[in-house]
């Protein structure tokens, strides 16, 4: 299993929009394949940071939805919001 971590910080005063942009166009990506579980968290201290976690099958999974038109209009949606590239790793679980 790989876990994304994309790290998105969006311009202050969009963060509902954001969020809804995010739900609106991610609908049925739980059934994409490679998929385990999506997360989409937003910080506490500072509102306008979000994380989004996505657990992945392989590294694999995750490059091919790279490729389909469903990421491409999860993009666009949500690209009038982060204030900057997000910062994305792979990781994998060690313990």
């Amino acid at each position: 299993m790989i876990i994304e971590i994309a790290q998105i910080t969006v311009k202050p005063g969009t963060e509902k929009e954001f969020t809804d942009a995010h739900v609106a166009a991610s609908e049925g990506f739980e059934t994409t394949e490679g998929v385990l579980s999506v997360r989409l968290t937003q910080g506490v201290e500072t509102p306008t940071n979000f994380v989004l976690l996505v657990e992945w099958t392989d590294l694999a999974a995750h490059e091919r939805y790279r490729e389909t038109e469903q990421y491409a209009q999860w993009r666009k949606a949500i690209s009038p919001y982060p204030a900057g590239p997000a910062a994305v790793q792979h990781t994998h679980v060690v313990a």
